[in-house]
């Protein structure tokens, strides 16, 4: 059959159209499984703002928060003002509903900067996936996206910053520098996270990423902490971003610390031991009869001391020190999970009922000046017989955890190092707390998703390693 020159060109077009379809069509199609599970997660979101009357919020945590977003003064306990900022840049919408609507947003976040990560890494599509759920269906993490709490932006920035410094091979300038400026965020956010500046330049420096990379990270990320504190120090007198991390390893120290072997000065002496025992080391920070808490004054105002024993302890008894770290560490890998200290229940589930709010001037106070409408929290029904059904595999939480440390570890050595910055990460935020102060299942929930990662990473780079496999 014969054609025209017009007919070839037509025919022409269309091919190259239909050409041009097929990539986009394949290109979508490969990411299905991922927008399944997160239009999933985020009906799940609804559901909890639904079925929830408003946010949950904590005594004395939530309202110290609150308080700092008001008045703009850096707290001179535990707290660093980061988290407090965002607040106040929703004060002025007066709803702590919007700020637990605004954290779901970035419970969803991380989970998609997750999965874009290992994706570009060369991950399939159902192995980035895999890696999200926990952070997306975990009602752990729900439930700190639905409180008044720092947890979720921490962990937010953090993987942030993870996502922006590996999403290239070697980052840019500018990828550096915003790493850098994401981890001041998340240390002005939580203290706990500022080592992890020292993580991210050495892996540029094993990298080999050049100096102007390293130069750019350290500055972005040292500069706002240095502003902090010296905003501290306006404030509070000393050059620091918080006045509790003294107390918090003294109270490390009080499950082992033998005064006979420390020896320590006449005047650290008086936070030698004194026979009180609780059932975990945090709790002598708020325990009455404690040592620290019998000497005059406010417990935050002996914090260079309580340092400095902690310190003299540690280095008398190191083996000790490693040891009471160690077993606490091992809590997280219980098959079920343990009530550590004993009066808090591991939050694994979806509670239902009503929670009713202390009577302290503070409280009014906040009411008053950042949400009128603050109040105790109930379920509603009928969402909370989904609640009630909602089950997440308490396996899930500690044999899991180890299983994906594991992965990440071993992809973390060997010529590649694929899983190098995401295992340490996940390492420090899981280690870290426990060494300053006390093992928590909730101070262990940013480490969960960058362990994630890390797994994904080093289960592909076993898999691509593999003897035989080219």
């Amino acid at each position: 059959m014969l054609t025209s020159p017009g007919d070839v060109r037509t025919e022409s077009v269309i091919s190259e159209g239909g050409a041009r379809r097929r990539p986009r069509r394949a290109f979508l199609a490969g990411h299905v499984p991922f927008a399944v599970v997160i239009t999933l997660a985020a009906a799940l979101r609804v559901v909890v703002m639904l079925g929830y009357d408003t946010a949950q919020l904590y005594w004395y945590d939530s309202f110290t928060y609150l308080d700092t977003a008001v008045h703009l003064k850096p707290g001179g306990a535990f707290h660093p003002a980061g988290y407090s900022l965002f607040l106040w840049l929703l004060r002025p919408f007066h709803s702590v509903e919007l700020v637990v609507g605004a954290q779901h947003a970035m419970g969803l976040g991380m989970g998609l900067m997750i999965y874009l990560l290992l994706r570009r890494r060369s991950l399939p599509a159902w192995g980035a996936t895999s890696a999200t759920l926990p952070v997306l269906f975990n009602p752990a993490f729900l439930r700190l996206e639905h409180a008044v709490l720092s947890d979720t932006q921490v962990t937010f920035l953090v993987i942030a910053a993870l996502t922006v410094l590996m999403w290239r091979a070697k980052p840019s300038v500018r990828s550096a520098a915003a790493a850098g400026a994401l981890l001041a965020a998340a240390g002005l956010t939580r203290t706990a996270a500022v080592p992890l500046l020292a993580l991210f330049v050495l892996h540029l420096l094993l990298r080999r990423a050049g100096w102007r990379r390293v130069v750019a990270l350290v500055v972005a990320g040292t500069l706002p902490l240095a502003a902090y504190a010296g905003w501290y120090r306006q404030h509070h007198g000393r050059f620091a971003l918080s006045g509790s991390d003294g107390v918090a390893l003294w109270a490390r120290t009080m499950t082992f610390a033998d005064c006979s072997k420390i020896r320590p000065p006449a005047a650290e002496a008086r936070l030698c031991p004194n026979g009180t025992v609780v059932d975990a080391a945090s709790e002598y920070v708020w325990a009455a009869d404690a040592s620290l808490n019998r000497l005059p004054g406010d417990r935050f105002s002996h914090n260079d001391l309580a340092r400095s024993f902690a310190v003299h302890a540690i280095a008398a008894q190191p083996l000790d020190y490693l040891r009471e770290v160690a077993s606490d560490a091992s809590l997280a890998f219980a098959w079920t999970p343990v009530r550590h200290p004993k009066r808090i229940v591991p939050a694994l589930t979806f509670p239902v009922g009503s929670w009713p709010l202390p009577s302290f001037p503070l409280i009014d106070q906040v009411r008053r000046e950042y949400d009128p409408a603050i109040r105790e929290m109930s379920s509603v029904a009928p969402y909370d017989a989904f609640f009630t059904t909602y089950r997440y595999p308490d396996v899930l939480h500690g044999p899991l955890f180890g299983v994906l440390l594991l992965l990440g570890g071993l992809g973390a050595i060997g010529r590649r190092r694929a899983a190098l910055l995401p295992w340490a990460v996940a390492m420090f935020l899981f280690l870290g707390p426990i060494a300053a102060l006390d093992f928590d299942h909730r101070y262990m929930l940013p480490a969960i998703p960058v362990a994630c990662a890390a797994a994904a990473l080093g289960a592909a780079s076993l898999w691509r390693t593999r003897p035989g496999r080219r």
